[in-house]
């Protein structure tokens, strides 16, 4: 399942360089690309977008479910 970032995002930069898939762009609030979003599957234990956000204003994205196995995949193809 890729991440979503709700409109309680104060725009800090907070997540954007901590991406591993460099899904992370900026806008009036930051946005996630869904086809990048591995939710650092492959590259961490955890979201690294949501450890560093002060808002808290990181969730799942239920537009984007996606299984453990779908998210690796995903973020093997993005770095292979």
């Amino acid at each position: 399942m890729a991440l979503i970032i709700l409109d309680t995002c104060t725009a800090c930069d907070a997540c954007r360089p901590v991406c591993p898939n460099q899904a992370i762009s900026e806008g009036d609030i930051y946005l996630i690309d869904p086809d990048r979003c591995t939710e650092c599957v492959g590259a961490e234990d955890e979201p690294q977008c949501k450890l560093v956000c002060p808002a808290d204003c990181i969730e799942q994205d239920p537009n984007h479910v996606e299984t453990r196995d779908q998210l690796l995949a995903k973020y093997q193809a993005l770095h292979s």
